[in-house]
């Protein structure tokens, strides 16, 4: 399993010990304004396992992000491959989820940083691709400032029609982009 360090953040495979925080941080309705629900915390276990799993089975995934001064969990941020049928799929997708007390303070964006330096380093991948609501202006501005692009909007396969955040905006970094 690989685990990244930046400055400020270790990205680690998954402890028992972040699950009660990441339970809080999935139940948060300020964090989960662009989801489609909270979780209780037997979804948010479950999705611990999943993640757990897929970076055990791939080598990475949405890893744990640790504040390396404190060792706090603060949620996660990596990268995944979505299980869902669209246009761009199948693909490798960045992404965070953080505790609203560590909003602000540019770890989405070094860790994003960090997981696309793996993804176009190590990994070897020609692109990334990220996408959320369009209402969701705060990832949006941090997939700029790492580098992507705007490319479409879509809908989210897995919405409703009509669903209030079944638009989705998607955007794409390649290798090159990144080297530049």
């Amino acid at each position: 399993m690989t685990a990244l360090t930046t400055d400020r953040l270790l990205l680690r495979q998954w402890k028992d010990s972040d699950r009660e925080t990441y339970a809080a941080l999935n139940a948060d309705p300020a964090v989960m304004e662009h989801f489609p629900n909270a979780l209780t915390r037997a979804e948010s276990d479950t999705m611990v396992d999943r993640l757990t799993a897929a970076i055990d089975e791939r080598g990475f995934g949405f890893w744990a992000a640790e504040v390396r001064e404190t060792g706090q969990f603060i949620g996660f941020i990596g990268l995944s491959v979505p299980s869902f049928e669209a246009s761009f799929t199948p693909c490798v997708e960045i992404g965070w989820r953080l505790v609203k007390d560590a909003w602000g303070n540019g770890y989405a964006t070094e860790g994003a940083r960090a997981s696309l330096a793996h993804a176009f380093g190590p990994l070897g991948l020609d692109e990334v691709l990220s996408f959320t609501t369009t209402t969701n202006k705060p990832s949006q501005r941090v997939m700029e400032r790492i580098g992507m692009t705007y490319v479409e909007d879509f809908d989210h396969p897995r919405l409703a029609a009509g669903h209030p955040l079944q638009r989705h905006v998607l955007y794409r970094i390649t290798r090159a982009q990144w080297a530049g």
